[in-house]
């Protein structure tokens, strides 16, 4: 049975540096991955990647030149794998690069009844795979996102179809939720049918009110949150969120979710402390993903979670309080930890475009029909 070397790399919504992996893939697309590296961000390069989260002055320029350092940064992790395998880039078929999403406004804006014009919107991962590839010598796999929305799609969540190849079980439901800087969830059937869709809020805003008050980059396992208390009437207001009630496909991100969201909701709760907002938000994150875990996907007995939040002892166990009866588990425990989860993700997404396969899934992403996702860049 013939297999190839891919690399997978993904710097996600929680901004905190690229992970990587080095992967096998038989002809059939199962996986098996073979090392994992991460080259973190600095705190100048990740302030600048939040201010192009909002709208700013020279977007297009500081844009441009955070492309060339996402590629820079990309190359590195490609590199530190080359170096700990005893491959080259000439073994490698291709490397999966998703970019840097910093807007992501699908179905939005352009419409045009008149002419019987839908909206496309837009989505804005920040890359340049041209030199990614002229750094590696390797051909590269970009832009997964914007043929889904070119069919009518959001674009988002891309991995439902990959962790369905990876955690499927023949017997039972089982759902996937990755928390990166958002959630997003994939229910998986024994029959094959698979759902998906972002549920909201993940280590966005938990991340964002910890460095701000404690000067740390993350709540490391949650132990800040899990010393305070939830707010019960903040809570309620954080969960009216429209976006938390409406019906799949949907897809989110900073857009929504950030710093100016949550002032907004603080404002009537001034006398809420630090440690307690920290608390609520923990608290809310897990609302988010266990009712729509409980409203879409009730015979779900398995809730396998991979992301950053995987590592946070606090968002997990009040997932198992939201949940009682599902078993909440870290991805690890299934064969793939879960920092590795979402990389390895676009390593096989790489594998299905260079094959000329379909990934998307038109269930999830609302997508007139399944399409090729990616384009490619040559070495």
């Amino acid at each position: 049975m013939t297999s190839s070397h891919y690399i997978g790399l993904m710097s996600g919504t929680s901004l905190d540096g690229v992970d990587g992996v080095l992967a096998r893939l038989d002809e059939h697309g199962r996986i098996q991955v073979l090392d994992h590296a991460f080259e973190p961000f600095d705190a100048s390069f990740r302030a600048a990647l939040l201010q192009l989260n909002q709208r700013g002055d020279d977007e297009l320029h500081l844009g441009a030149l955070a492309g060339n350092q996402i590629a820079r940064h990309y190359a590195q992790v490609v590199h530190v794998l080359l170096n700990k395998s005893a491959l080259t880039s000439e073994h490698i078929t291709a490397i999966g690069a998703h970019g840097q999403t910093v807007r992501h406004r699908p179905l939005e804006f352009d419409a045009n009844p008149a002419l019987h014009q839908a909206a496309v919107g837009y989505t804005l991962q920040l890359n340049n795979p041209s030199l990614l590839a002229e750094l590696t010598g390797i051909d590269v796999v970009a832009d997964f996102r914007s043929r889904d929305l070119a069919a009518g799609g959001q674009g988002a969540p891309l991995v439902p179809a990959f962790h369905h190849g990876l955690f499927a079980q023949p017997d039972a439901c089982v759902a996937v939720l990755n928390i990166g800087g958002i959630s997003n969830l994939s229910v998986l059937s024994p029959d094959g049918d698979v759902l998906g869709w972002d549920c909201g809020p993940g280590n966005a805003l938990m991340d964002y009110w910890c460095n701000t008050h404690t000067g740390q980059a993350f709540d490391r396992n949650g132990a800040w949150a899990a010393s305070g208390q939830r707010d019960p009437e903040l809570l309620y207001s954080l969960y009216q969120e429209p976006f938390l009630h409406r019906q799949p496909p949907k897809s989110t991100g900073r857009d929504l979710f950030n710093p100016v969201w949550l002032a907004q909701h603080l404002q009537p709760f001034p006398d809420v402390s630090a440690v307690d907002v920290q608390a609520t938000l923990c608290t809310f994150t897990a609302l988010a993903c266990s009712q729509d875990i409980l409203h879409f996907a009730p015979e779900a007995r398995t809730l396998i979670v991979c992301g950053g939040g995987a590592l946070n002892g606090q968002l997990m166990r009040e997932l198992s309080e939201h949940l009682p009866g599902v078993d909440v588990v870290n991805s690890e425990h299934h064969g793939l930890p879960p920092l590795q989860v979402e990389a390895a993700a676009f390593a096989w997404l790489a594998f299905k475009t260079m094959r000329r396969e379909t990934s998307s899934l038109p269930n999830v992403t609302g997508a007139r029909g399944a399409r090729v996702l990616g384009a490619i860049y040559p070495r």
